[in-house]
């Protein structure tokens, strides 16, 4: 198949960027001709697929966003593609991936967390109108073929907010790198990387990786660090924020040295293999790819039930989800459990089989399944 997969940008930063490249690489391992349609190209396209650049107005993110929308379908349209596959915002596509669940729904749960301030900036910025006016088109009927939701509390998220009918939603959730992510990054690196950022051999050790810290949960972390159950523990806090120096300032006036922030890390393995246990007790996550990560290195996680990869967790590992991120006492207990639990090697492997059952490999081979069927359903309307 020639298959267009399109973005505002193409970079190795970002979540849905990545899995924008990883995609690419994939759909072309497989034997497809792979074409990348973005406004920005912050790396290069992937070897032996092919790029485009999508125009875009200069003049402001409310521009940018509106230009490409609705310059990027038909910048799309002159190459001929097979099936295009829209990873963000545009208003006509075969497949729309929602990575990230829709922006109504981020707004909502944003709002009723940041209180009626929040919640009046949201209705008045021109910004947050315009997604939504997209989102609404992008979402009507006519305007896709099939949607890709990585969680089914993706799915619901989508019939609730735009009515889509739920047999047009495939529900098909992020894969892992098995090889970079996996059981030896423990012995490999976890004296080193507490040896070189100052954390005791043996402390116990939860690390929250991430960056966009208020909605990932680091806060309802920063809150309990401080608790009894937690007095002997370290946070390892990887990844940034515009707000950093003032989360250091807090975590410093709770927890002392006791939280320990690393700003962006690219080989980030190194440290889940230092870590103990993965916490992600975010208050929206589409998601979550540091849950699989984790649980590849063989790392119980804890995360809210919000978190789309929660619904992966099953038996013991199931044990990590908090059913009420907002009871401090809840969050706390679960990472004290989890961290107990870390110790047994037998729990560990029970992380690690868990992450195999969700490769990238097996991830593409069921994208290409959804694309085939899509180009099928347009090859017989264009006949009909």
């Amino acid at each position: 198949m020639k298959i267009a997969l399109a973005h505002k940008r193409l970079d190795l930063k970002g979540g849905t960027e990545r899995d924008l490249y990883r995609t690419a690489e994939g759909l072309r391992d497989l034997g497809h001709e792979v074409h990348l349609f973005c406004a920005e190209y912050g790396v290069e396209a992937p070897p032996e697929t092919f790029s485009h650049r999508i125009p875009v107005l200069p003049l402001g993110r409310t521009a940018r966003l509106w230009s490409l929308a609705t310059w990027g379908p038909e910048t799309v349209r002159r190459h001929r593609c097979d099936v295009v596959v829209g990873f963000g915002r545009m208003v006509t596509q075969d497949v729309v991936r929602s990575g990230g669940g829709t922006h109504r729904g981020f707004l909502e749960r944003l709002g009723a967390e940041g209180g009626a301030r929040r919640r009046l900036w949201q209705r008045l910025s021109v910004y947050h109108r315009s997604l939504l006016a997209l989102e609404n088109r992008q979402y009507s009927m006519g305007r896709y073929s099939r949607i890709i939701a990585v969680s089914q509390e993706v799915k619901r998220d989508i019939i609730n907010h735009y009515a889509a009918p739920a047999d047009r939603i495939a529900v098909l959730y992020n894969g892992v790198d098995l090889d970079r992510f996996d059981l030896s990054l423990r012995e490999k690196w976890r004296c080193r990387i507490r040896q070189e950022w100052g954390i005791p051999a043996h402390a116990p050790l939860v690390a929250f990786v991430g960056s966009g810290f208020r909605r990932k949960g680091l806060d309802r972390l920063l809150a309990i660090w401080d608790s009894p159950g937690l007095r002997d523990a370290y946070l390892l806090v990887v990844g940034e924020d515009a707000r950093i120096d003032q989360y250091r300032a807090r975590a410093k006036a709770s927890a002392g040295e006791r939280i320990i922030f690393t700003g962006r890390q690219e080989a980030v393995e190194k440290f889940y293999g230092a870590a103990d246990v993965v916490a992600l007790p975010s208050i929206q996550e589409a998601f979550g790819n540091v849950v699989l990560e984790g649980l590849a290195c063989g790392l119980p996680v804890v995360v809210t039930r919000g978190v789309g990869a929660a619904e992966l967790l099953r038996e013991n590992l199931a044990q990590g989800i908090v059913n009420n991120p907002d009871a401090p006492s809840q969050l706390a207990e679960k990472i004290t459990t989890q961290l107990r639990r870390s110790k047994e090697p037998s729990y560990r492997n029970e992380a690690r089989k868990l992450g195999e059952d969700y490769s990238w490999r097996n991830h593409f081979h069921q994208l290409e399944a959804v694309l085939m069927e899509v180009r099928s359903v347009k090859q017989s309307e264009r006949v009909s």
